[in-house]
């Protein structure tokens, strides 16, 4: 028993961080696919945007250019191993992956325990401007290390899924959007003045929106009224919705992963962005 707590301790700071928000235990050690390194540049950059510095996780084919853009957009938990391991997946395939730390100025996702606190002090007080000005500055940086930005596409997690569908809109030069079961619809706010139900008339890029049926948070009535606004405009949007996949089923840290749908979700995802010239 001593020796199945100490492997559990030692994945826990390897693979996640000490300070790990403890609103995600306990941690489905089992299932978290580890993507090396090899063949990759990897790691963190530091952007200045505005004087602010915003960390950016960088994963690439080693020694390219002209590299296809992914934008990767984390949970609500911040950037931490699952998404880099994300970004490393899409540098396996040949992109120029990008995650920044869109909570920077916010606080520290990783220094809260409780999903309550974390959407109190740090989720709810960062501004949609915020983060699309952070996008905006590594779409800028990518343009200039390296990678194609007439090939950009952008795909998120949960919150991130909703940021997705928000970034598509402002920034129409993106090619395509994956949303991972992001919220669709919500109350104005000023830091959340839209959502993604409110642009999906006005949206010119195509996304894929990846969703569970058993996702308790996010309402399949949601996604119907989605596609109803999509329907009035002509991006080509879609939605893939799993039977039986709940929230977060692609986060293979967690008990909530469904790894054949998230299986199929990265096949149809990487399938979606060649299809729309990101590659």
């Amino acid at each position: 028993m001593n020796d199945l707590v100490i492997d559990r301790r030692d994945f826990l700071k390897v693979a996640l961080g000490t300070g790990f928000a403890a609103a995600t235990l306990p941690v489905a050690a089992q299932s978290v696919i580890k993507t090396d390194t090899a063949g990759l540049t990897a790691g963190t950059v530091n952007l200045n945007v505005n004087g602010q510095t915003v960390p950016v996780y960088r994963a690439q084919p080693e020694g390219k250019s002209n590299l296809p853009v992914i934008l990767v957009i984390s949970e609500i938990f911040g950037v931490h191993e699952h998404i880099a391991d994300v970004a490393r997946r899409f540098a396996k395939q040949g992109y120029l992956a990008l995650a920044p730390e869109l909570f920077v100025r916010q606080g520290d996702p990783s220094k809260i325990g409780d999903i309550a606190t974390l959407m109190k002090d740090i989720i709810s007080k960062t501004p949609d401007a915020q983060v699309m000005g952070d996008l905006d500055a590594c779409v800028a940086w990518a343009a200039n290390n390296g990678g194609n930005v007439d090939k950009l596409g952008i795909t998120g997690f949960c919150w991130g899924g909703r940021v997705t569908w928000m970034y598509s809109i402002h920034n129409p030069k993106v090619k395509a959007g994956v949303a991972w079961y992001g919220r669709l619809q919500g109350d104005a706010t000023a830091n959340t003045p839209q959502h993604p139900v409110d642009i999906a008339p006005s949206l010119t890029v195509p996304v894929l929106g990846l969703y569970g049926a058993r996702d308790t948070g996010i309402p399949l009535d949601t996604v119907e009224k989605m596609k109803a606004a999509l329907a009035k405009g002509s991006s080509g949007s879609t939605f893939v919705v799993y039977p039986d996949a709940g929230h977060a089923f692609h986060a293979d840290y967690r008990p909530s992963y469904n790894e054949k749908d998230a299986k199929d979700g990265s096949t149809r995802a990487l399938a979606w962005f060649r299809q729309h010239g990101v590659a």
